[in-house]
């Protein structure tokens, strides 16, 4: 199924310079730093600002059932997949080649840069409906795990070495020239990171997807949810965690307004999360193959209740360090957990689907978490965040324990 074992070993390479490729690309073309700037001295507004990562989340999720239905139908999803992140890499590059040009007015610069990069999230709608199906199709369940997370943690540490770059880089050469530099580097990663997925391996034994037109994909989420327990057992387990994991931007207001958290605390916090999350996905891709991603998923609840009980009981900036790396772990953790255990629950054919509804709903309850604690936080302070955090784990862990593994009986990891 998986091919010869020089189409297994090749593959294993692709996967490896994927995490490689595609970790710095996210440091360079950063929506949480790097963008946030760029806006910020073009003189865009608080609202500009914050449409950037609202943009990234409601155009990804919207896609999302449009790039599963072409991916049920196509045969070779690598070539597929990789032609899909060519042409989102070359309209990027297009506004990025426009900058001198736009520059000449901040405000259509800031328009243009809105407007592209929400077509450029119109496409991160295919990531998780390909990515997935194609790690489980083309590595035997072994493999997947080691060789890719060593991958992703190389990729992370020439992350924090291109961090280092930007403020060099936008000190030395005049605004907005910098930027452009900073985009087209990262670019330079993720066209590195096309030629991955149009240069992998696919046996002609590889178990085809099942076809679906738009409609009949839509159709067909909630019926998968009716009919397999495996699934929604994964998703329950995966949402409490994910519900946990999309606290942590609040880690920070807690050090910032309760713990009087300097610019070098907050640059602390970051190194920290880059680090832990680099020692992760190693640790977790080899437990997972030779433990399982049920092992793992159960680990990482352990991490965020460790996390929360820590961040509950203290009020100390040092121990607020300690579950801050706890929870990047399991974050990490979670992230390759959940593509590994996709290979457990779906059968082979359904995975576009799967992976969009698990996808999907994690998405949906975790923004809904965020925006929900925003104002309960605001007018209570923030012991709801870690008993929120705290009580989330223990429902993943107890979910996992008693109905995940229930449900996984008869697979080989349990």
């Amino acid at each position: 199924m998986y091919g010869s074992r020089e189409d297994i070993q090749h593959n294993l390479k692709m996967f490896f310079i994927d995490g490689v490729s595609f970790m710095p690309s996210m440091a360079l073309i950063s929506v949480t730093a790097v963008i946030p700037f760029f806006l910020d001295q073009l003189g865009a507004t608080t609202f500009q600002i914050g449409l950037a990562p609202s943009i990234a989340f409601v155009c990804g999720l919207l896609t999302q059932p449009i790039f599963g239905v072409v991916a049920s139908k196509s045969t070779v999803m690598h070539k597929t997949f990789g032609k899909i992140l060519l042409l989102q890499r070359v309209i990027f590059l297009t506004f990025v080649l426009l900058i001198p040009v736009l520059s000449r007015s901040n405000s259509l610069l800031i328009l243009c840069f809105l407007v592209f990069w929400g077509v450029f999230n119109l496409f991160v709608g295919s990531y998780s409906v390909f990515h997935t199906p194609l790690l489980i199709k083309l590595l035997p369940p072994e493999k997947r795990g080691t060789r890719r997370g060593i991958g992703f943690a190389i990729g992370s540490l020439l992350g924090v070495g291109m961090s280092a770059l930007i403020p060099l880089i936008v000190n030395r050469i005049a605004f907005p020239y910098g930027y452009m530099v900073i985009f087209l580097l990262g670019l330079f990663f993720l066209f590195i990171n096309v030629f991955v997925f149009l240069n992998m391996r696919q046996s002609n034994d590889v178990e085809p997807n099942e076809p679906m037109g738009l409609v009949e994909y839509l159709k067909q989420m909630p019926i998968s949810l009716k009919e397999s327990p495996k699934l929604r057992a994964m998703i329950l387990t995966f949402m409490f965690l994910a519900m946990a994991h999309s606290l942590l931007a609040y880690y920070t207001l807690y050090a910032i307004r309760e713990l009087s958290a300097t610019e070098m605390h907050i640059a602390t916090f970051t190194s920290l999360a880059i680090f832990s999350s680099a020692v992760a996905v190693i640790k977790t891709g080899f437990l997972a193959d030779r433990y399982g991603p049920r092992i793992t998923t159960t680990v990482a609840a352990c991490l965020i209740i460790a996390a929360g009980t820590l961040a509950l009981l203290t009020n100390s900036l040092n121990f607020l360090f300690v579950a801050w790396v706890l929870a990047n772990i399991s974050n990490s953790s979670f992230h390759m957990s959940a593509a590994l255990m996709m290979g457990e629950v779906s059968p082979s054919g359904k995975l576009p689907l799967y992976v969009g509804v698990f996808t999907t709903i994690s998405m949906a309850v975790s923004s809904i978490i965020v925006l929900v604690l925003a104002p309960i936080l605001e007018n209570l302070g923030f012991t709801p965040l870690f008993a929120t955090v705290l009580m989330s784990g223990l429902l993943s862990l107890t979910i996992n324990l008693f109905v995940l593994k229930k449900s996984l009986a008869k697979s080989d990891y349990v």
